[in-house]
């Protein structure tokens, strides 16, 4: 390979890793922007480990409607007098949409460590960070004694006056239940029990079931494909599905178009100076014989007589296949047998000749090449 030809691969292997670079570079923030395919935490839809789908799933089977959103509009729209707002720790909400969240009809489920707390549940209050673990209800409220102990913990509250506290926890209560308005507002410190790793241990199914199914239709609020549009009461409200460009903000779109300019750029100008393919001549021509005599020494170097031998036997059986009328598949038996009818030899000989062990010295070796030589020369001659 020439100098020139040497370089012109070098321009070729720099371009071909400047698209991959660029291309890397223009897709990661689509990737990132763009819709996740599943491990959403505490989603409905999800069969992660931390996603909810095993809830959403048993609800509807006995009985209760699942509406999954992903924007507090939507949820608003959905809730009614009959219904149950569930808004986890993966809802994001500012403090507006939180409010829309607290003016619409039916009850509410907030679960794991949600923002403007004062909003969603006014009266309640974080008393500080406990430990999630298996804790027992020790209180009156229905559904957390059906259900028995349960994986609860993360943060503890106190209630306002006339409010209900389930599983003790420092100096509040994991769990707390109150009527406001006509609203039942229920508030839980940790929402990890309902996820699809949780649900199974101890009575954690029961208390989700209990807690979630309280009324014949569910709203849950998931996490939505735009952090930012969660925090826009009006956004997404019409449920209409958002395009691709919809998902990449405007900054990274004029990036990836100034690098998609740059790339093309690139490519007409390295590529006009790549030429076609030229096929030179191998430098050196190294003979059969050559190659023969190479083999030979390499098998004498290593005393590799067995080896010769079989090679030696192995050409043979193969030049006299053909000549004795056998395929080239026939098995050296089969050889030596048609050989010693031809030449009207007793097959033992050939035989042993043919499929014999290996010379035991070097005199042997070519006493073997010698009558292999003589064995072909017969058959061509007979």
């Amino acid at each position: 390979m020439t100098a020139t030809t040497m370089g012109r691969a070098r321009q070729a292997a720099q371009v071909t890793l400047l698209v991959v670079l660029v291309l890397v570079t223009a897709v990661l923030p689509l990737l990132l922007t763009g819709e996740q395919s599943g491990g959403r935490t505490l989603d409905p839809a999800d069969t992660s480990l931390n996603g909810s789908g095993a809830l959403a799933r048993l609800l509807e089977a006995h009985g209760v409607e699942v509406v999954r959103v992903e924007t507090p509009g939507a949820a608003v729209a959905a809730a009614g007098p009959q219904t149950l707002l569930l808004v986890t720790e993966a809802s994001f909400l500012n403090r507006d949409a939180a409010r829309r969240i607290a003016e619409a009809p039916g009850d509410r489920l907030v679960a794991g460590a949600v923002p403007h707390l004062d909003v969603l549940a006014p009266g309640v209050r974080r008393q500080g960070p406990v430990r999630a673990r298996s804790r027992a209800p020790q209180c009156a409220l229905r559904e957390a004694v059906r259900a028995g102990d349960a994986y609860t913990g993360g943060t503890s509250f106190t209630g306002p006056p006339g409010a209900t506290g389930c599983y003790p926890a420092d100096d509040g209560h994991a769990l707390v239940r109150y009527t406001a308005d006509g609203h039942t507002v229920t508030v839980l410190g940790d929402a990890s029990f309902m996820t699809n790793l949780r649900l199974a241990e101890d009575g954690n199914a029961a208390l989700a079931l209990n807690l979630a199914g309280a009324r014949p239709k569910l709203v849950w609020l998931a996490e939505p494909d735009d952090p930012d549009e969660a925090g826009d009461p009006g956004a997404g409200a019409d449920g209409q599905a958002r395009s691709l460009g919809d998902l990449i903000p405007g900054g990274v779109r004029w990036a990836v178009l100034q690098l998609i300019v740059a790339v093309t750029l690139a490519a007409l100008w390295r590529g006009r100076r790549l030429g076609p393919v030229v096929i030179e001549r191998l430098p050196v021509v190294v003979r059969a014989a050559e190659t023969v005599e190479g083999r030979g020494r390499l098998y004498r170097s290593r005393r590799a007589r067995d080896r010769a031998a079989l090679a030696l036997r192995a050409a043979a059986t193969d030049r006299l296949a053909p000549r004795l009328g056998l395929p080239r598949t026939a098995t050296a038996e089969e050889v030596a047998v048609a050989a010693a009818v031809r030449t009207g030899h007793d097959p033992e000989p050939v035989l042993a000749l043919l499929c014999g062990p290996p010379p035991g010295d070097d005199t042997a070796l070519v006493t073997l090449a010698a009558h292999l030589d003589t064995l072909e020369r017969q058959v061509r001659d007979s």
